[in-house]
């Protein structure tokens, strides 16, 4: 089975392999995917099932969200995911049934993706990694100045593109080929080698490497 799973990060902690090594890894909980609808090429033109996952309350769900659970006779989740499968593979799914942490196995390399933490308005240096100016000898004002970003009269412009202030974190980012260390099936609780995206309570999609 090649789909993914949703899950929950909880943070980080050290864990210890049969032979003594020790090594970080980060804590993620999942509990039941729900399938809430199957998408076949047919009528949406592309092959998918589609998740929830957690619940929420009924006070904060707008109509059509609600009409959409409703139909599948499905409890009101945090949000949908959708996860592509090949035309052969719908079968194999019902909405309403779960997914569980069983199609992954300890030693497997698994893509992880989620949005980043956000940093909010960042300067150059710590956005871009540039260079401060001189914190002495008479700088004032301008130690972590970005410097020229143009040029005099030709072109005369700043480029497209040209690394400035601004917006930093807070985007979908993916880390390829992690490893998993251990699988808690009991609590729903999966260890993967390494750091992943995303702060603490966030929510994490889980899938099987690409390469």
């Amino acid at each position: 089975m090649s789909v993914g799973i949703v899950g929950k990060k909880q943070g980080m902690t050290r864990f210890f392999s049969e032979d003594g090594q020790s090594f970080a890894v980060s804590v993620v909980s999942v509990s039941p995917n729900i399938i809430t609808q199957i998408k076949s090429k047919d009528i949406d033109g592309y092959s998918s099932i589609q998740v929830t996952t957690g619940e929420k309350k009924l006070s904060r769900v707008n109509k059509a969200e609600l009409g959409h659970f409703k139909k599948g006779s499905v409890n009101p989740g945090e949000g949908l995911w959708e996860f592509k499968v090949d035309d052969t593979q719908l079968e194999d799914f019902k909405v309403g049934s779960p997914l569980s942490l069983e199609q992954f196995e300890e030693g497997q390399k698994i893509d992880v993706s989620g949005n980043s933490k956000g940093k909010g308005f960042a300067g150059t240096v710590k956005r871009w990694n540039f260079k401060m100016q001189d914190a002495s000898h008479g700088n004032s004002i301008s130690h972590r100045a970005p410097g020229s970003i143009g040029q005099c009269q030709t072109p005369g412009k700043v480029w497209k593109g040209k690394k400035m202030s601004g917006h930093m974190g807070d985007e979908k980012k993916t880390i390829q080929n992690l490893k998993i260390a251990s699988i808690d099936q009991k609590n729903n609780v999966i260890l993967i080698k390494g750091s992943i995206p995303g702060s603490t309570g966030s929510n994490v999609i889980l899938k099987p490497a690409i390469k």
